[in-house]
């Protein structure tokens, strides 16, 4: 069993943290929010003052933070002074489960390899709900070696690690799955808007796609009327299980990705327009799916 530190107790971390210990790990962990750390300490996660606290004397840490320059900030430090890379000793892994800009991702990778460390970036998939299962997806990218070191620390915490290749390649996946995740939701919205416009029952409309070439994870998971898919948000008054902000964020960041890449992704930038405009209408809170409203122009 290792020693571990945990920087981002929230709704993600916090489970994720508990599940580690769970598994046997010793875990010691740092949130800037004193209801976050009140709750790590009710279950039995020891608790520190401060991120390098939590860094130091530990054979990996975890982190779990809002975005890219909390990422930077943290692992180096204000004006590149101090920081987890600099409190840690030599050969800690550090495991960033956050889902960041791929730019700062891979900055950080070096600054850690230059340091003497070893790192992978493990943005995950599958919501609240599998953090605190340990369910989660984990898409990772790193070395080989850092890989391999990761991966038990990685199946404490999700059902499934998958290498995605070096440096910042599991930040790659994540935009990239998520911008087909908008889209797709986007498209079955506007589907199932103008079937039932139309005259089409909804229920009816799914049952044929779920077995025709309409069929898409989105629909089958997270249907956006309700009525059809019992566990989907729209049946909970679209009570976020991933909530239309996290996806306006990842949109945002698939389209960063995309300028800095000289690639063309059209679809994923009208996706990112439309969340855009749901978001700042003050919808953030609610699930994604919930973008239905304004594809059906309903408040």
């Amino acid at each position: 069993m290792a020693a571990i530190g945990f920087i981002g107790l929230g709704n993600m971390g916090g489970p994720m943290a508990r599940n580690l210990a769970k598994a046997g790990h010793a875990v010691k962990g740092f949130d800037l929010v004193p209801a976050a750390l009140e709750a790590a300490r009710a279950a039995g996660i020891d608790t520190v003052a401060n991120a390098e606290a939590a860094a130091a004397g530990v054979e990996a840490v975890f982190t779990m933070l809002p975005a890219g320059p909390h990422v930077r900030a943290v692992y180096l430090g204000a004006e590149g002074q101090g920081g987890l890379l600099a409190a840690a000793e030599a050969g800690t892994l550090f495991l960033d489960c956050s889902t960041i800009d791929v730019d700062s991702a891979r900055a950080v990778h070096s600054a850690a390899e230059a340091a003497g460390h070893l790192m992978v970036d493990a943005p995950v998939s599958g919501g609240v709900a599998g953090a605190e299962a340990a369910s989660l997806t984990l898409m990772v990218g790193g070395s080989a070696e850092a890989f391999a070191r990761a991966e038990p620390l990685l199946k404490a915490v999700g059902k499934r690690a998958i290498h995605a290749g070096g440096p910042g390649n599991g930040q790659v996946a994540k935009v990239c799955n998520n911008m087909m995740l908008g889209i797709c939701m986007l498209a079955t919205a506007e589907a199932f808007t103008l079937g039932e416009t139309l005259g089409l029952e909804p229920k009816t409309l799914f049952d044929i796609a779920s077995s025709a070439s309409g069929m898409n994870w989105a629909m089958l998971n997270h249907h956006p009327l309700p009525g059809i898919v019992e566990s989907a948000a729209a049946n909970r008054d679209y009570k976020p299980g991933f909530a239309a902000a996290m996806m306006h964020k990842d949109l945002k960041l698939s389209q960063a990705a995309a300028a800095s890449a000289g690639v063309a992704t059209p679809l994923g930038a009208e996706a990112a327009q439309l969340y855009t405009l749901f978001v700042n209408a003050g919808n953030g809170g609610l699930d994604y799916s919930a973008i239905v409203k304004l594809v059906a122009g309903k408040s």
